[in-house]
């Protein structure tokens, strides 16, 4: 089995989630009387909040180097958001950073879809670093929630979701904007925050929904058993 480092803090609680499905998915393979090693890198949530990108390009190439030298073969970013630094990293390391957008985009060809909806913090929707990734790699097209409604999306993000509160009214936010990302014509909806399926299941939409946390997680098991 292969080592991957595992950078996360972003929150710690979907960290947690990161942790548990890479050894469950990873034990469905081997059997549950071992686990994958593992290296966790938690750091403060506080860094992404100053929205200084050099101190945060920097930080995480910090991370990342150290990681690597710690005999990591590859970076799992345990977050949607931090994967802004991919471009300034990724080219400053000798192993590869497992993108988040890869994960959703193979899922989406496989299920056939064309365009996706895409909730997130600010950066991520208003951001490239999935959405690119996604047209020129797979295709895939994806559309973000009226302007009128991204500092909202963030904000049920920032002040309750990473601080591990789940309100029925940040649902009922949500399940809205999937609505009305669906009257523009999404065919499926990327959960593009890793807490995000934590507060909502497949089963309260009628669309695909793409947990983000879930197909990231699987894509690192593949690579520690070698299947990628």
């Amino acid at each position: 089995m292969r080592k991957i480092g595992l950078i996360g803090g972003t929150s710690w609680h979907s960290t947690i989630v990161y942790y548990r499905l890479i050894n469950e998915m990873t034990g469905e393979k081997i059997g549950n009387q071992a686990n994958p090693e593992l290296l966790i890198y938690s750091l403060n949530v506080e860094l992404m909040r100053e929205h200084n990108i050099e101190k945060i390009n920097n930080k995480y190439l910090e991370i990342a180097q150290t990681l690597q030298e710690a005999g990591a073969k590859a970076i799992l970013i345990c977050a949607n958001t931090p994967h802004l630094v991919y471009d300034f990293v990724q080219p400053k390391i000798d192993i590869p950073i497992l993108h988040i957008a890869d994960a959703i985009g193979k899922e989406a060809k496989k299920e056939g879809l064309k365009k996706l909806g895409l909730l997130g913090t600010r950066p991520t929707m208003t951001g490239d670093f999935i959405s690119s990734p996604l047209k020129e790699k797979y295709g895939i097209e994806t559309i973000i929630p009226e302007s009128e409604y991204i500092d909202e999306n963030h904000d049920y993000i920032a002040k309750e979701l990473t601080k591990g509160v789940f309100s029925e009214e940040a649902k009922k936010f949500y399940l809205e904007q999937m609505r009305l990302l669906r009257a523009r014509g999404a065919d499926g909806i990327i959960l593009g925050c890793t807490e995000l399926p934590m507060l909502l299941e497949q089963k309260d939409f009628d669309l695909p929904l793409l947990a983000t946390t879930n197909l990231h997680a699987q894509m690192a098991s593949d690579f520690i058993l070698e299947k990628t």
